[in-house]
């Protein structure tokens, strides 16, 4: 995932992410421009999703949505997997979204989430978190499974209670679009993403949504100061990455990030 001029020269892969392993589920969070294309070419099978959750209704987090739901759905014959979304997503808010038809939410379970709002994927939580961003209905998700947590904070600006909302997170997952103190609105920067990292503390923190600035600035020598001010284990999301979490956690948990 990229910001919008990453995009739109593909300068980074905008596929979103996939959570694999938890509770045997997997779950493709922000589908853009790219996703399905870029499942098969990391050697995933979209047929394989029970969950699909779309932050908000930009269109590098929403556009391949609907192809991987028919994935999921088998073609849309199957009463099949959870779309979970904004409200701007799923309903449409003003002249943000809806973002997917009506057609492809006739079969998967559809739930739309605000801030502390509360789902489930059978025995995993999912909660939606505040952002502060052009979308004003945008969330991110808090997924919960056992003692284990994955918080994702979506597109957001930092702010004082932004980390009440991933509060025990194992793995923080952030949008991080610029470099160092170069903040513009609606997104963190490094200094940022330092300042939640701090207050989080948890013992993964990976940076993605990175900006051109982001990359040619060199992402992992951000990477570097976070966990140096922190103490904090911090990586930058790359390309086709792929984080297995076995070396965290007893049970198998991975991160595919199609940057």
């Amino acid at each position: 995932m990229a910001d919008a001029f990453a995009t739109i020269t593909q300068r980074r892969m905008t596929g979103g992410f996939r959570i694999d392993g938890i509770d045997g589920k997997n779950i493709h969070i922000d589908p853009g421009p790219g996703a399905l294309v870029r499942t098969y070419q990391f050697g995933l099978d979209p047929r394989k999703l029970n969950a699909v959750l779309v932050s908000h209704s930009h269109t590098d987090h929403y556009s391949d949505a609907e192809v991987l739901i028919e994935a999921m759905t088998r073609g849309m014959t199957q009463n099949k997997g959870h779309v979970i979304g904004s409200k701007s997503v799923i309903e449409g808010y003003k002249q943000f979204g809806p973002c997917i038809s009506k057609y492809h939410l006739s079969r998967p379970k559809v739930s739309i989430l605000g801030p502390d709002n509360k789902t489930n994927i059978d025995n995993i939580k999912i909660k939606g978190t505040k952002t502060i961003h052009g979308d004003p209905t945008a969330v991110g998700f808090n997924i919960k499974f056992d003692d284990f947590a994955i918080s994702y904070t979506a597109d957001t600006e930092y702010y004082k209670d932004l980390h009440k909302y991933h509060a025990g997170a194992d793995v923080l997952i952030a949008s991080v679009i610029r470099p160092r103190n170069e903040r513009i609105r609606g997104h963190m920067c490094t200094e940022d993403f330092i300042k939640l990292v701090s207050e989080v503390s948890p013992k993964l923190a990976i940076m993605t949504h990175l900006g051109m600035k982001m990359v040619f600035n060199d992402a992992k020598k951000e990477a570097r100061i976070v966990k140096e001010t922190t103490g904090v284990n911090t990586i930058a999301a790359f390309d086709g990455m792929k984080k297995d979490l076995n070396s965290f956690f007893e049970k198998q948990r991975t991160i595919n990030d199609f940057r």
